[in-house]
Formats: C-alpha cells, sequence, structure tokens
C-alpha cells in the first residue's frame, strides 16, 4: 500500500492533474505541470511523511531506514516538522501559484538532496528504493516549473 501511495503522489496524480488543468484552462506546460508535482509530489507526500514521523516515528527509522535503535526516533520525529512545514507550502501552490511554486522548491531540492544520499546507499530495501527515485523525479518536476514560472514571467 505504501509504494502505491508513493507512486500516486509522485508520478500518475500530477500527471492527471496537470492534464485536466491544461485542458481545462491552457497554460504553460511547465509550470502547469510544476505546480501540481509541488501540490502532490511535495504537500501531500511531505504532510503525509510528517504527519508518520511525528506520530509514529519507527515506520522511517525500520520500515524504510531499517534502523532499530529507538534513540533515531527523535531525530525522525524533528525531521517530521520539517517535512509538515515543506508540505504545507507545497499544498498551498495550486492557490497561490505566483510565489507558492517558489515555496514549494524548498521541499523538492530537500527531497531532491535526500534522494541522491540514497543513491549512494547500498543494500537499499524496495520502499527506500521507491523514495529515492521518486523524491529525485519530484526534484526535476518542480524544478522544471519553477524554470516555467521564471519563463512566463
Amino acid at each position: 500500500m505504501y509504494i502505491t501511495i508513493i507512486l500516486l503522489q509522485t508520478l500518475i496524480l500530477p500527471v492527471v492533474s496537470g492534464s485536466i488543468h491544461l485542458a481545462a484552462g491552457g497554460g504553460n506546460p511547465l509550470l502547469v505541470f510544476g505546480i501540481w508535482w509541488a501540490f502532490w509530489g511535495v504537500g501531500t507526500r511531505l504532510v503525509g511523511a510528517g504527519v508518520s514521523q511525528i506520530l509514529k516515528p519507527s515506520r522511517t527509522t525500520q520500515g524504510i531506514l531499517g534502523i532499530t535503535d529507538a534513540g533515531a526516533n527523535q531525530i525522525v520525529n524533528e525531521l517530521g516538522y520539517a517535512n509538515l512545514g515543506m508540505g504545507l507550502l507545497g499544498l498551498a501552490v495550486p492557490s497561490l501559484p505566483e510565489w507558492g511554486i517558489v515555496c514549494a522548491a524548498s521541499g523538492a531540492i530537500f527531497m531532491g538532496l535526500a534522494g541522491v544520499r540514497h543513491v549512494m546507499k547500498t543494500g537499499k530495501n524496495i520502499k527506500e528504493t521507491v523514495v529515492t527515485w521518486t523524491d529525485l523525479v519530484v526534484l526535476v518536476a518542480v524544478g522544471l516549473g519553477v524554470v516555467g514560472y521564471v519563463v512566463a514571467g
């Protein structure tokens, strides 16, 4: 179920939402798809991760990272606060595209850097592998949205 949700948030729903947006109202495709990748990939994904990491940090420490040391839960809780804050900005993007896409870029950069770090890690489980590559997709898609915003300027 976890992998399905991640794939929906970072691949399927942004494409569907962006396509509907373009069909209904047109616009710069880079910006439009960037908006929807920011909403789904940064917004819903980081809010969900943040809430999960705050309420049940062991899902991340044990389920994704394979760490059994209970001391790691405090770090994951604090990561959850950061994820929640960046995710809330991502949720605002469709309503405030002028500045929202740039604010959501912080979450995309965070995800992209985490993805790069995960790429270099050996022995990843399937959940971590999916998170790794979808983090990088979000970075690229939101980055292209920022480029679309600048070009549309």
